[in-house]
C-alpha cells in the first residue's frame, strides 16, 4: 500500500510586536494545520539561535526588528546552516508598500505585508507548499545573495546618478583622507560605520555601507558578505576549507577576508 503520510514541516515565526506574531500564528494555524510552529521570537539574535537549533523548514522573519533586522537573520542562519539540509524558505513579514513589496516577492519565498490577512496568508501558505515540494535538497547558487541585493536595494536611501564621487574623505582621528575609489581594497561596516582600506592603512566612513555603495562609482566592487565589499582588482585567489566556506587573499593586505556562504558561488570553478 502506497504510503500517504504528509511529510512534517516547521516553522519559525520572528516579529517584535507580540499581538502581530499570535495573529499570524493564529492563521497559520487554521490555514494549514500541519505546520508545527516550534517558536516564536522578538528579535533578529533570537531567531538566529533558534533557528540554527531547531532548523525549521520555513522563517517567516520581520523586516525591522531588535538585534538583527530579518535580512540579517537570514544572511547568518545561512552562513551557519548545516550543509546536508535545504535551507529554509524565508518569507518577509513587512509594513513597506506594494511597489517595495514586488521586489521581495522577486527574492524571497514570498512576503506578508502588515497585518496579514486570511486570504493573502493562504496564498503564502501555497506557494510555500509548491516551493517545498519542488526544491532540491540544496538552495541554487545565488538565492541568498539575490535575495540580500533585493532588499538592500529596496532599504537604500535613494541618490542621484549624477552625484557619484570617486574620492572619499575618511576621517583618520583628526585628519581627512582623501581616498580614491580605484585605491579602496575593500569596504567593512561596522556599526553606523564603514572601514575604508587600501595599503597604506584604513579610515572611518560615517555613514552606512548603502548609502556609501550609492554615492560611490562601485562597479568594481563585489560584496562577499554582508558587511564587506571588496573591490575586484584586488583579488588574488579563493581558498575553500573543509566546511566549504571561502577565504579571500588581496593584493596589498596582509589578512584574509572571508567570504559568508551566501555569495561562496561567486568564487565556484568556472
Amino acid at each position: 500500500m502506497k504510503n500517504t503520510t504528509i511529510p512534517r514541516r516547521t516553522a519559525l515565526i520572528a516579529e517584535d510586536e507580540p499581538r502581530l506574531a499570535k495573529s499570524l500564528a493564529h492563521l497559520l494555524s487554521q490555514l494549514w494545520p500541519e505546520l508545527e510552529i516550534i517558536d516564536i521570537v522578538g528579535d533578529g539574535v533570537s531567531a538566529i539561535e533558534k533557528a540554527l537549533e531547531h532548523t525549521p523548514d520555513i522563517m517567516f522573519l520581520d523586516i525591522k526588528m531588535p538585534g538583527k533586522t530579518g535580512l540579517e537573520v537570514a544572511e547568518a542562519v545561512a552562513d551557519d546552516w548545516p550543509d546536508n539540509q535545504a535551507m529554509p524558505l524565508f518569507v518577509y513579514v513587512t509594513a513597506f508598500d506594494d511597489f517595495a513589496v514586488k521586489a521581495f516577492e522577486r527574492a524571497a519565498a514570498d512576503y506578508v505585508l502588515k497585518p496579514a490577512s486570511m486570504d493573502r496568508l493562504a496564498l503564502t501558505v501555497e506557494r510555500l507548499k509548491q516551493r517545498l515540494s519542488d526544491r532540491a535538497s540544496t538552495p541554487a547558487a545565488g538565492e541568498m545573495a539575490s535575495l540580500i541585493n533585493h532588499v538592500q536595494s529596496i532599504l537604500a536611501p535613494a541618490e542621484n546618478s549624477s552625484e557619484r564621487i570617486k574620492v572619499i574623505r575618511a576621517g583618520l582621528g583628526n585628519t581627512v583622507k582623501m581616498i580614491p575609489v580605484k585605491d579602496v581594497i575593500c569596504f567593512e561596516a561596522t556599526d553606523k560605520y564603514v572601514n575604508v582600506i587600501t595599503a597604506t592603512g584604513s579610515a572611518l566612513v560615517r555613514m552606512s555601507m548603502r548609502e556609501l555603495v550609492s554615492k560611490i562609482d562601485s562597479s568594481d566592487f563585489i560584496q562577499v558578505h554582508r558587511s564587506i565589499m571588496v573591490n575586484n582588482n584586488f583579488i588574488l585567489s579563493a581558498t575553500r576549507d573543509e566546511l566549504g566556506h571561502f577565504t579571500l587573499r588581496l593584493r596589498e593586505l596582509d589578512r584574509g577576508v572571508k567570504v559568508s556562504r551566501a555569495f561562496s558561488h561567486l568564487f565556484r570553478p568556472m
